[in-house]
This record gives structure tokens, sequence and C-alpha cells, in this order.
């Protein structure tokens, strides 16, 4: 229970830190945000849990080819912005787009040879 709560705090920290130093700095709050710390942690966790270097290795892979569809929605968002549209909808239409693309990439993938 304690290393559950570990890694929640931590994971919290990390999404503070990102929108505290974005208050200051859009730049260097997009550079942390862009860090794979997410990523990095979640491995680091499915090592110390598992020790599991196949199932690892699925994971990196499998996050690799996720990362691609929620691209497209840091365009997407910024351009609904400065084209008029309030923050709310704006992301609300740039996560619609991202689970669509995660969605397509479930579907996709796997009939090119993917292992998602």
């Amino acid at each position: 229970m304690i290393y559950l709560i570990v890694k929640a705090l931590l994971s919290g920290l990390i999404i503070a830190a990102v929108s505290e130093v974005a208050r200051r700095s859009a730049g260097a709050g997009a550079l942390i945000a862009s860090l794979p710390l997410v990523s990095i942690l979640g491995m680091i966790w499915l090592w110390r849990d598992t020790g599991d270097p196949v199932r690892l290795a699925a994971h990196a892979e499998a996050t690799f080819w996720f990362v691609l569809p929620s691209l497209p929605m840091f365009l997407v968002v910024p351009a609904l912005i400065r084209r008029g549209r309030h923050f709310w909808p704006a992301l609300a239409i740039g996560c619609a787009l991202t689970m669509g693309l995660y969605l397509a990439m479930t579907i996709i993938g796997p009939r090119l040879g993917l292992k998602l």
C-alpha cells in the first residue's frame, strides 16, 4: 500500500511541477511536459513489479506507437484557441480527436503487425 502511495505522490509531483513551471515560462513547462517522465516511471514501476524483460520491452514499444496518435492534439488545441474557440471546447475536441486516433491505432496497428 505504501508503494502505491509513493507512486501516486511522485506522479502527482511531476504534474504539479509542470503546471507551476509553465506559469512562469510556457517553453520550460512544455519542455518538462514533453519529457517521457510518465513513461520512464511506468517502466521503472513495471520493472520493479515484474522484472520481466519481455513485458517491459513490449510495453516500451507499444508506448511508442501510442504516442504517435496523441501528437496531433498538441497542434489542434492551440490552433482552435487561436481561432477564437474557448479552452474547454478546444480541449474536448483535441481529446476526442486523440481518442479517435487511439481507436484507429488499436484497429489498424495489429493489422500492420504491431503488437499493442
